[in-house]
């Protein structure tokens, strides 16, 4: 199929969302007609479009991509039980790829879902509040004051929530871990996240938060559409998260084409992209999955 095709087909459809109503913004194409399914972190989101472009120009045979922008933990979920429910909709779509967490995968190959392990990019950690940083947040020790309201990743589905109480403990030890993931959750002082941290955001801009510990790319993203701002998290205690793919090996549809989508993260194509969104290689001293 020529890329006008391709173009046209994905015109020939009805559309039925209408913003607050029917918004589903992490899963993107139609997993009927795939000829690649792709799990990814949620917070890649704002990299897939100009992601893809490159591939399909790499691989022009593979034009229809279903793609999920979910939090690992849901995501390892979906791939164990086949299925994922989005209000009365379910889904039984198989991938094809799936990125998380280094420690996440190592446990889904041990578990035989998934092929070796890569490491492909890496991301360290950031603070967004308010336009002028009305609630005076200046660091990790500011999130367990009394009266600041946290967003936090929730540490059960999220990787990024569990590198967060590791800064946390990183800046004030288990005081200041239990002050804000366990007083002040029972207190709503700190607000847990159910789906991922769009959640965050939503609450920073509509106000019922002060400050949302995110991803660094995330906090980029969301302070140039200019409506929240960023600061800084100490060298000392900011942590290091990082991104690895592998093929998934049981019930997918397409392991050519998976493969060749793994073995394009790890190029410089793609690793250009990842570095215009503000994503950084593994570290050197990474030698392999799960190793210090």
């Amino acid at each position: 199929m020529s890329v006008p095709e391709f173009a046209q087909e994905q015109e020939a459809v009805v559309t039925l969302t209408v913003p607050p109503v029917d918004v589903i913004e992490d899963l993107h194409g139609d997993p009927l007609t795939a000829e690649l399914v792709l799990f990814l972190n949620g917070n890649q989101f704002m990299v897939m479009e100009e992601l893809l472009t490159v591939f399909r120009t790499l691989h022009p045979t593979i034009r229809r991509i279903f793609y999920e922008t979910l939090p690992p933990g849901v995501l390892a979920e979906q791939v164990r039980r086949g299925r994922l429910r989005i209000g009365s909709l379910e889904l039984s779509v198989a991938p094809d790829v799936l990125t998380a967490g280094a420690d996440q995968l190592s446990d889904l190959h041990s578990e035989g879902w998934v092929g070796t392990p890569a490491l492909y990019a890496s991301n360290d950690l950031s603070l967004l509040v308010a336009p002028g940083n009305p609630s005076g947040i200046h660091g990790l020790s500011d999130l367990g004051r009394s009266h600041v309201r946290v967003a936090m990743p929730n540490p059960a589905t999220e990787g990024v929530g569990k590198l967060i109480v590791t800064a946390l403990r990183s800046a004030g030890g288990e005081s200041l871990v239990r002050r804000v993931m366990e007083e002040k959750v029972a207190t709503g002082e700190t607000r847990l996240t159910q789906i991922h941290h769009r959640e965050s955001i939503l609450w920073l801009e509509h106000g019922e938060v002060d400050v949302a510990p995110l991803w660094s790319t995330e906090a980029r993203c969301h302070v140039q559409r200019g409506t929240v701002e960023e600061v800084a998290i100490e060298k000392a205690h900011n942590q290091r998260g990082h991104y690895a793919v592998a093929v998934v090996e049981r019930r997918t549809l397409h392991p050519e084409a998976a493969l060749l989508f793994v073995q394009f993260l790890q190029t410089a194509p793609a690793q250009e992209v990842y570095a215009r969104y503000g994503f950084a290689p593994p570290s050197p001293f990474i030698s392999k999955i799960g190793s210090p």
